[in-house]
Formats: structure tokens, sequence, C-alpha cells
């Protein structure tokens, strides 16, 4: 009998001229599609010379697997959303920065959805979103996290969720906390023992969760040394650097200043620099400067900002992490503690 023909080994392609599929992966593997889909999905059942040799492969052709198409297969996403209305791009970076890395090897990929949640229908809106894109689950971002409709209306469709915000709002399983009021505490607390007592506030809108956690752990704490702000002392404005130079060139225009100021985020913080460098005021000679969030801008103003650290990036990681636990398994992984880092924006006052 003629000796049976052995079955050439699969060799990958040069250049592939269209991406490369799962039944692509499985022929040149010489393997089933059953197979491949397991090694894609971290079976067991799958040897481990036959696992390394299909991985290797993708690798060499650029093989990524498909979400929506996982999602049809096994029957459910493997995509988590992430919803936002924040007017700080720095800080949604860096969650979405910190999302991807509990993300990263698990086969689940990250969509966004900003929106605006002052629009009447944006409920619905993130409804249509979560349903069209049939979502594994939903990261929620202040300022949409602190919205009671909005929890219920993804509680009612069935739709995992995690809620990010200064306060516990929901259970345990659906919060990372990152206790903004201890960290506005903290510089008071500071601001205090440096001598400071006429000291100026810029709080973000009053209907952040985030603003009046700060505001209130500020003021408390002040109080509990007994020091108390007038009104003419406190400042509402947007968490933006322009809403900033507004509420700076109130606090700084009168003849009496503030010795100190502080400031619910970074960015109003850079707005009281450029007041201050216009009106000839010295940082932090003659007023010291604290913000919020101790994003990448507190070291990149001179002199570099004393800042809370609310670790942003950390915060986006654990709220994907517990969206991918098991459903049988679902338990708060961890709060965010906020701590004040000294830099050289303060000082005593003159």
């Amino acid at each position: 009998m003629p000796a049976a023909k052995k079955t050439p080994k699969a060799t990958v392609p040069v250049e592939m001229k269209r991406p490369a599929t799962i039944n692509d992966i499985a022929r040149l593997a010489g393997v089933s599609k059953k197979t491949v889909s397991r090694i894609i999905n971290h079976s067991p059942l799958v040897r481990q010379d036959t696992r390394e040799k299909v991985e290797t492969l993708m690798r060499e052709v650029g093989y990524s697997p498909d979400p929506l198409a996982r999602g049809l297969a096994f029957r459910r996403s493997f995509l988590i959303g992430m919803v936002y209305d924040n007017p700080t791009a720095q800080f949604i970076v860096n969650m979405q920065y910190g999302a991807l890395d509990s993300l990263r090897g698990s086969g689940f990929e990250l969509v966004v959805h900003p929106c605006d949640s002052r629009s009447p229908d944006y409920v619905d809106g993130v409804r249509r979103f979560v349903q069209q894109q049939k979502l594994h689950g939903v990261m929620l971002v202040p300022r949409v996290s602190e919205d009671p409709a909005l929890a219920a209306m993804l509680d009612s469709i069935g739709m995992r969720y995690v809620r990010i915000a200064a306060v516990s709002m929901d259970r345990p399983e659906r919060m990372v906390v990152t206790h903004d009021h201890d960290g506005a505490a903290e510089v008071a607390d500071y601001l205090q023992s440096l001598g400071h007592r006429d000291i100026g506030l810029i709080t973000g809108p009053r209907d952040y969760r985030s603003s009046i956690e700060r505001t209130g752990g500020f003021l408390s704490a002040l109080q509990k040394r007994g020091i108390e702000l007038p009104k003419s002392r406190i400042v509402e404005a947007g968490y933006t650097f322009e809403s900033g130079v507004a509420a700076a060139e109130k606090l700084l225009s009168g003849k009496k200043r503030p010795t100190a100021v502080f400031c619910g985020n970074d960015e109003m913080a850079a707005g009281v620099y450029r007041v201050a460098m216009r009106e000839g005021i010295s940082v932090p000679r003659e007023l010291s400067v604290v913000g919020y969030d101790d994003s990448p801008l507190a070291t990149r103003l001179w002199p570099p900002l004393t800042s809370v650290r609310r670790d942003t990036r950390d915060t986006g990681r654990i709220a994907a992490a517990m969206l991918i636990q098991p459903e049988d398994d679902l338990r708060p992984l961890a709060s965010v503690r906020p701590h004040l880092i000294l830099r050289d924006s303060c000082q005593p006052p003159g």
C-alpha cells in the first residue's frame, strides 16, 4: 500500500490581504474552530502546547477577537460601558486608563458614552446605548453616578452597574466610594496648621455630590478649629479652568485678600494661578493655593500645586474589576482613600 501522505504544516502568510478570522486561525493552526474559541475564552479544556501554538499564530497574523461576535456566540456581551458627564477631560482619561488596566487580558473591551445629564432624555439615551451595545455591565462616573433615576433604569432592565461617588449611594457591591469629605477635611487641617485663618473657598457646582462633600468636609473641619468662613469667601464655580479664573477674580479683587484659597479641583486652582500672576500676587509668599484630584496639571504648574490625591486611575480599575466578577461572587473590592500631597504652593501667611 502506498504510504499515507503527511499533512503539510500550516504556514503563516507573509501578509494577509484582509483581517484574519477565527476560521483562518483554525485552518492555519490545523485545529477546529471550537478549539480556537476555547483558547480565546481561556478554557482549561485545551492542551498547553496547542494553546501556545494558536496564541503565537494569532499574534503573528494580528488576529483580535470581535467582542460583539463573541457576545452573540456566547449569548452574553464582552463589552463594558462607561457613562459620564464630566467637564474635566483628564479625569475621564485617567478613569478610562484604569478601566483598561482591569480589562486587559480578560477578553472584555471598553466602550464609552458621553452624555449631557441635564438633557431631559439623557436616561433614555443611556438605555439605548446599553441595549444596542448589549453590554455586560456599566461604569457610572460622577456626575451621572449620583442620579437615582439612571441607577433605577439600569436596575429595571437587569443591567449590572457600578457607581463611583463621593459617598455610598447604593448596595456595597455596586459602589466605589471616594470619601471626598475626608480629603477636603485634611486640607482644612493643613491650612490651619500653617496659621491661615482668612481662607477663600472655590467650590464645584452645587448639584455635584463631590462638590457638596468637599465643601462640607472643608467647612466642618475649619469650624471644629474655630474658623468660620463668611459667604464672601465662598464662590461657586464649574470645575473648569475658566470658572476658576472668574471665581479667583471675585476673591482676589478686594483690598483685603484671603491668605489661602482651597479649590475643589486642580483646573480651578490653575485659574487662581492665572489671576494671581496677572495681579502680581506671589504664590505662595502672598497667597497659598490648594487643589483637589492631584492631576498631572498639579506638577506642571509653578510652583507645583499642593493637591488632594484621589487615585482616579485606581478608581476606574476597581470599578471595572467589580463588573467582571462572577455573578455568584459579587462583592465590594475597595474604597479609594484620598490624601494630601504637599508641594510648594503653600506656606504660613506673611
